[in-house]
């Protein structure tokens, strides 16, 4: 076995507890109130991050109710790759972690092979995006929005900025194509209300224009690069993306006071503590109500993938 194999059975391990358990049928969640459903949850990180960033938000789900919780795996070689190759590549390798986590489901006495509830960091988030699209998105047709209940995304850069900015590098070459093609073919909460969507910011730190202060002035640049909005002095933000660019138009929305974007042992980030707190319970009411309306609209048709 090589040692990228062995790093992703780590990631994706299969719970196997005595007798192998057969999988209950993938429509069994109808029979039973939402309200007595657990997800499973798979959590898609962020541009140059690893699946063990992920470690604490995984066990924080768990603790907080979640039937299992996976975590694709995506790797920072992946994301450095994906600056010539663009996403698609990462998107297909999230979408096999989605038909795990939905095989997981299907096993999960508790979530009875209900949809997935899916969260994404960051650019994770816009790959949960492209995963639902009908249109292919780089040779890639997905279609998998009825394999996801509810999408939450945490800081995602949902919006591209206005066309023809200069955004920054890696914006250019990792994002950018991704979030145009969702805001013309998947825009805000396309699918809706049969699969629920999430936005989570924050306004932790203000970047301002013509400010002596060093910080402020930096900070500025960074959302810049992500969302332009030069006749706005002062715009919010979680220190790389602003709130104006993470709230998705149509998904349930939450802005945090102070959490920082990325994936911190030392800061409050989007993950942990109290901010976590603030968005899970959000998140699991919207899944089940899109568990609702999907049995008030009768058979899904195909999940896609």
């Amino acid at each position: 076995m090589t040692d990228d194999t062995t790093r992703r059975a780590r990631v994706l391990p299969r719970v196997v507890a005595g007798p192998a358990r057969r999988p209950i049928a993938s429509s069994a969640w109808r029979e039973v109130e939402p309200d007595a459903l657990a997800p499973v949850v798979l959590v898609a990180g962020g541009f140059l991050t690893m699946p063990g960033s992920y470690d604490g938000l995984a066990a924080s789900l768990r603790e907080r109710g979640a039937a299992d919780v996976l975590v694709a795996p995506v790797y920072v070689p992946d994301w450095m790759l994906a600056a010539a190759r663009g996403l698609g590549p990462i998107t297909t390798r999230v979408g096999r972690a989605l038909l795990e986590a939905g095989a997981r489901s299907a096993e999960s006495p508790t979530s009875r092979g209900a949809p997935v509830l899916y969260v994404g960091h960051s650019a994770g988030g816009l790959i949960g995006r492209l995963l639902t699209s009908p249109i292919p998105f780089e040779g890639r047709t997905l279609n998998a929005a009825g394999r996801i209940g509810a999408l939450v995304t945490l800081g995602t850069p949902n919006a591209a900025g206005p066309a023809g900015h200069d955004g920054a590098r890696w914006r250019r070459r990792v994002g950018e194509a991704g979030a145009r093609f969702a805001e013309r073919h998947i825009p805000g909460a396309t699918f809706a209300p049969t699969t629920a969507y999430v936005s989570v910011a924050s306004r932790l730190l203000v970047g301002r224009l013509g400010t002596v202060n060093g910080r402020e002035r930096f900070v500025r640049r960074l959302y810049e690069d992500v969302y332009p909005q030069p006749d706005v002095d002062a715009v919010a933000g979680d220190g790389l993306i602003p709130v104006t660019a993470a709230l998705l138009p149509g998904s349930r929305q939450v802005v945090l006071p102070d959490a920082v974007h990325g994936p911190s042992s030392r800061a409050a980030w989007y993950g942990a503590g109290a901010n976590l707190d603030a968005w899970w319970p959000v998140a699991l009411d919207a899944w089940r109500q899109a568990l609702r309306a999907r049995l008030a609209t009768g058979p899904t048709p195909s999940p896609g993938m």
